[in-house]
């Protein structure tokens, strides 16, 4: 059995053909015992589909490709190339103000970080029992130097 993907376009309309046959007869059996009303309501619904299936038959369908407006023109209702012009641009500025925004805010947490992490230094330097110039007194460095070993 052939799968949908190497069906070639006439196929598939003669796949859909049949299955519309299919399903039609299928809901036309149980008509007759359907009330008055409601066969009015699908004899109506039958004539609207009806005056639009014309409409639909004329306009093309892309069943194999994108048309190359991509998710922002699926999101938006842009239909291609011939969707309206100011879709497309929006879409697009959108998505580099959001991508700005991140940035920004990415930048922003980073230098928090650095920022509490100096905090958190100076906090021990400035609790601790040895004074501040301790630290950068060169026997002290050899102190540590030789305790760690």
């Amino acid at each position: 059995m052939m799968n949908s993907s190497t069906r070639n376009p006439a196929q598939m309309a003669a796949v859909e053909s049949r299955l519309g046959l299919k399903l039609a007869a299928r809901l036309s059996e149980g008509t007759d015992q359907l009330p008055h009303d409601v066969t009015e309501r699908l004899r109506f619904a039958r004539g609207v589909a009806l005056a639009r299936m014309p409409q639909v038959a004329q306009s093309p369908v892309n069943l194999y490709g994108s048309s190359g407006g991509g998710v922002a023109s699926i999101m938006l209702g842009s239909r291609g190339a011939g969707g309206s012009g100011w879709w497309r641009p929006a879409a697009s500025l959108l998505q580099v103000l959001a991508l700005a925004g991140g940035l920004f805010l990415i930048g922003h947490l980073h230098s928090q970080a650095q920022i509490s992490a100096a905090a958190e230094i100076d906090t021990a330097l400035l609790s601790d029992d040895l004074p501040p110039e301790a630290y950068s007194d060169p026997g002290f460095v050899e102190f540590l130097k030789t305790s760690s070993d």
